[in-house]
């Protein structure tokens, strides 16, 4: 589909997710209004100013997820908002500072913008598999997790999964808002999303990858689904184009324990540290499956696990993350201790 005569709105352009979905937006012929932190911080912005159109067609817009009408200059005159905004990291010493409000409050700045805005005929809200898998339902081979799950959001806090209850309450919100506004929202629930990287920084997902090649000495016993960044990106844009997309879609190429990711890596990358054993003496946390079923109907066809680590890795050597050979430090720990159980 083309998106020539079209103007749409990404928030926290220079995020993982939201940098290739700028990047396919611009290539299918968008007009791009951008919201970033800081407009002028190179770090943010260069790489989203070099692709392809966006000298054309890229506007940068300065917004606080906080602030309350401050995306409205964005999202005005816009045909679809796309919401990624939202904060993912794990070391987090205040969570309901550092990640509930930024997701929730941020969240409803953005769709209360929205709804002041006529133009605006959908918005697809970037959510996550965390809002859908931890409700304490058990996770086992033969459970197929799908669109029809939340979590929950007093088991995040009892077991202070913090991002998890971020996302969770954020998009709790969202349905909410849209419910009371008459808001067409759709939402994109991905799981670990792999893949190259276009921003200069190293976002937490990769970093996951990264963390196993730089001597991390165990790995994590966790289980988790995973995603190529670019076909999350696509899903995106389905959501929005497709007329009959409604509801959430759930993202995962495929749900893989991290032995089989450091066993991936290793057949790809022998010369690599990589860890020898599992940073516990439990039983492996089983993997699951997740329901392709809705997916389906926006068209993705997922890129294979074990390419989209391939394309990390390659990603991650360019961009001077991972120190060939391996060796050096490795929080891995962090990566998983909010969204493990």
């Amino acid at each position: 589909m083309s998106g020539v005569g079209k103007t749409v709105c990404v928030t926290g352009a220079s995020g993982y997710i939201a940098s290739w979905l700028v990047k396919f937006l611009l290539e299918h012929g968008y007009a791009v209004k951008a919201s970033v932190r800081d407009p002028k911080d190179p770090k943010k912005t260069d790489h989203l100013l070099k692709l392809d159109g966006a000298k054309e067609r890229l506007h940068l817009f300065k917004a606080n997820l906080l602030e309350e009408g401050s995306f409205d200059a964005a999202v005005e005159g816009c045909d679809g908002v796309f919401h990624t905004a939202s904060p993912f990291y794990h070391n987090v010493t205040d969570p309901q500072a550092e990640l509930i409000d930024p997701a929730v409050k941020g969240t409803l700045n953005v769709l209360g913008s929205c709804s002041k805005a006529s133009s605006v005929k959908r918005v697809v809200v970037t959510s996550s598999v965390a809002a859908v898998a931890y409700n304490g339902r058990p996770r086992t081979p033969d459970v197929v997790v799908d669109e029809t799950w939340f979590s929950d959001p007093d088991l995040c806090k009892q077991t202070k999964m913090w991002y998890v209850l971020s996302k969770t309450l954020a998009e709790e919100a969202a349905w909410k808002f849209s419910k009371e506004k008459g808001l067409d929202i759709v939402t994109i629930n991905p799981a670990m999303v792999i893949g190259p990287l276009l921003q200069p920084t190293l976002n937490t997902s990769a970093a996951a990858i990264a963390n196993l090649l730089n001597g991390s000495q165990t790995y994590p016993n966790a289980s988790f689904g995973w995603v190529n960044v670019k076909d999350v990106a696509n899903a995106h844009i389905q959501a929005f184009e497709i007329p009959s997309a409604n509801g959430r879609y759930c993202l995962v190429e495929r749900v893989a324990h991290y032995s089989e990711i450091v066993e991936i890596l290793r057949k790809h990358y022998p010369s690599f540290n990589l860890p020898q054993k599992c940073a516990d003496d439990k039983p492996f946390v089983p993997i699951y499956q997740v329901s392709r079923e809705k997916v389906k109907s926006l068209g993705i066809e997922y890129i294979p696990l074990e390419q989209s680590i391939k394309e990390t890795v390659d990603s991650l050597k360019e961009n001077n993350f991972i120190s060939v050979g391996g060796g050096g430090g490795g929080g891995h720990h962090q990566i998983c201790e909010e969204i493990r159980k």
